[in-house]
């Protein structure tokens, strides 16, 4: 921009920047779009949300204004309405509605977004999914303390472990079509970002964080609830027998599938003692590398450990 930028237009919703950003520019307007958001583990300013601010040429700026008072739907709150409720369906299918949309949004805004734009003014989930793993932690804790008092530590971390996995929240989060809604870069959009388990397993998360940030840690334990809900009732049928282990061999394929770094394969890599008391070694490799090894009583249980293993060491539980 040649002439001082004047701000024509503010908001609370990248989409709706994003909307009133490509009209201008359609017609031949430069655009600049600004936020004074910092980086945060809040997604959100301590005094409010945070807002967005589109600004153009001073040359520009009564043709701009002309523009917008054109496109514009209503008139009360000075901003105009986007050409669609973009998430309308998703807070249908969880049930919930958002005070503050812009959380929403920001719950379903990928990093690969961010590395697209270049106005500085879009902030990806990634600090969302951090809280949102500790706030649904937290939860499933106090239903397991309470739904299991009859068991141990271990027992109830066990069925923790089990239930808030990865592959458990990709599929709670394919039940509520969570991938149609994401926000994506043209890459990661063209590689299958949307059905890829990790990214809508990690976005799962960061929409919990979302709702306890619009609605508090009552309306996230409501969420959560309802959502875990079969996953709770399975493990008061199954205990902490071995059918409800978790499957960490197909836990860690999908983890791989997900960032395209292919297959793991297991090799044994020893075996000791009598036939009838024999225990195996497998090592499992990614990418034609070892990564970790695993023992057990039969190959499968050493697959199972060496997979977990593996899991650990990739920074994914």
């Amino acid at each position: 921009m040649s002439d001082d930028p004047v701000v024509i237009f503010r908001t609370h919703s990248e989409i709706e920047a994003s909307i009133v950003r490509g009209l201008l520019e359609a017609h031949g307007i430069p655009v600049l779009v600004s936020s004074g958001l910092t980086r945060s583990v809040f997604p959100v300013a301590i005094s409010g949300p945070n807002e967005l601010k589109v600004a153009v040429n001073e040359g520009d700026a009564a043709d701009a204004r002309r523009l917008i008072e054109s496109h514009r739907e209503e008139m009360s709150e000075s901003r105009v309405v986007p050409l669609r409720d973009e998430f309308r369906g998703l807070e249908d299918r969880i049930d919930y509605r958002f005070r503050d949309p812009g959380l929403l949004e920001h719950a379903l805004t990928h990093r690969s977004r961010v590395h697209e734009d270049a106005s500085g003014g879009v902030f990806d989930n990634e600090s969302l999914e951090f809280l949102g793993d500790a706030v649904l932690g937290f939860v499933i804790a106090d239903l397991l303390f309470r739904e299991f008092p009859q068991h141990n530590e271990g027992e109830k971390s066990k069925i923790k472990a089990s239930i808030v996995s990865a592959p458990s929240l990709g599929r709670l989060a394919e039940q509520i079509g969570l991938g149609e809604f994401l926000i994506l870069g043209r890459g990661e959009e063209k590689s299958g970002g949307r059905r890829k388990m990790a990214l809508v397993s990690d976005s799962y998360e960061a929409l919990i964080a979302a709702i306890y940030m619009d609605g508090g840690i009552q309306a996230a334990r409501t969420f959560i609830e309802r959502e875990f809900g079969g996953l709770i009732n399975e493990a008061k049928k199954r205990g902490t027998d071995s059918a409800f282990t978790m499957d960490f061999k197909s836990a860690l394929q999908e983890w791989l599938q997900s960032r395209d770094r292919g297959l793991p394969e297991y090799r044994l890599a020893g075996e000791q003692g009598p036939a009838h008391r024999r225990t195996f070694e497998v090592e499992v490799l990614v990418g034609g590398e070892p990564l970790a090894r695993g023992t057990g009583r039969s190959k499968k249980s050493a697959e199972q450990k060496a997979a977990r293993e593996a899991l650990e060491v990739l920074g994914r539980p």
